[in-house]
């Protein structure tokens, strides 16, 4: 680095501009939501006009490929969302799904105490699916090979969650309050029911991104990741032949 009396004049006023650009840039996006914005750059160097960079904030990112709740009691419509769009490609919101919840739910009901199973169950066959829960023992649980949607106990409060994958010492779920997250195989265990509900149907995506979870990235779990689901295990949960033809 030249020293400082070395630096033309011109140069320090240029640092100094682009310095003081930056820092109100940045302060002024402190004070703004987290949001995902258009960040602009311009009039810092002569001649190079506006630099556009869009820039997704840590919620967002968070919530990739998934649904986030935006209700105390939609935890399940969310969850349940996330599989409809991104195991089936399906294209619904939560408040589609709520609305389709609450004409086969007691709303009264589901004030207090939020959807149930029976109420997913119910609303997934009004849209031509089947929905069906399934105990499983947690020595079991890594040969559950599609998402399923799962009840955990966070110290009395009940909350539906996404099941993408399990590992005999990590269990990957899409939470629709905290984001797409990695639990400790020994929490899951611990606040789980033993139960997995499946939605079963025409189309569902082999090589969806729920079954694709991001994690550091080795050649083995790169391998991993692409394995297509062979009807055999589509089989044991419930899939028959008419949905794997499409019929």
């Amino acid at each position: 680095m030249l020293p400082t009396h070395q630096i033309h004049p011109s140069i320090r006023v240029l640092t100094m501009t682009v310095v003081m650009h930056i820092s109100v840039n940045i302060s002024s996006a402190l004070m703004q939501p987290a949001m995902a914005a258009d960040i602009r750059f311009g009039g810092i160097v002569p001649g190079m006009g506006v630099i556009q960079k869009n820039m997704n904030s840590m919620r967002e990112l968070k919530f990739t490929d998934m649904v986030p709740q935006h209700t105390d009691f939609s935890c399940g419509a969310a969850a349940l969302a996330t599989i409809l769009n991104y195991a089936y490609n399906k294209n619904l919101t939560e408040e589609d799904v709520i609305e389709g919840l609450l004409e086969v739910s007691d709303s009264e009901i589901v004030r207090q105490k939020g959807f149930s199973l029976l109420d997913i169950k119910n609303y997934t066959q009004s849209i031509g699916f089947r929905g069906r829960g399934y105990n499983v023992n947690p020595a079991t649980l890594e040969k559950v090979t599609i998402p399923t949607i799962v009840l955990l106990n966070y110290k009395g409060y009940k909350h539906f969650v996404v099941l993408k994958k399990s590992t005999a010492e990590k269990v990957y779920i899409a939470d629709p309050a905290l984001g797409n997250r990695i639990m400790k195989r020994a929490e899951f265990d611990a606040n789980w029911n033993g139960i997995v509900f499946a939605v079963i149907g025409q189309d569902f995506d082999r090589e969806s991104i729920l079954l694709r979870p991001k994690e550091q990235l080795t050649a083995k779990t790169l391998t991993d990741s692409f394995h297509p689901l062979t009807d055999a295990e589509l089989f044991d949960f419930g899939f028959v032949r008419s949905d794997m033809l499409g019929l």
